[in-house]
């Protein structure tokens, strides 16, 4: 199956306020390599040879936090509940979860970056 997203591009108000948080959730959700480029926190998975996914998170002092969210999928409901621990130790605000929704056939933790961006992680079981 092909790659469904290149990378994000998230802005934060600044990025001195996030760092620590995305230093710590971004490895544990497989953004693992650390790439140095000015002005930017980004984390690539390990790709091989080909250009891996990256989440970038750049600082610009307009910044709004919307109602727009990101999810990140996890195979097993007791990875969503190691994840949100990490979230939370890291520093997540808003937290809710993590919890079934829809009939115990969605279980996820949602929450906010010390930005305000909304994030989740999930699991869907069929």
């Amino acid at each position: 199956m092909p790659r469904r997203f290149d990378h994000f591009d998230l802005r934060v108000r600044r990025l001195s306020d996030v760092k620590r948080f995305y230093e710590q959730l971004l490895p544990a959700l497989g953004f693992t390599r650390e790439v140095g480029i000015a002005g930017w926190l980004t984390y690539e998975t390990e790709g091989g040879d080909s250009p891996s996914e990256f989440f970038g998170v750049m600082e610009s002092e307009s910044h709004v936090a919307n109602e727009s969210r990101i999810a990140f999928r996890s195979d097993h409901i007791e990875e969503v509940d190691r994840l949100a621990d990490i979230a939370v130790r890291a520093g997540a605000q808003q937290v809710e979860g993590p919890m079934f929704y829809d009939d115990d056939s969605y279980y996820a933790v949602f929450f906010e970056d010390p930005s305000g961006n909304r994030l989740e992680i999930c699991c869907r079981k069929l």
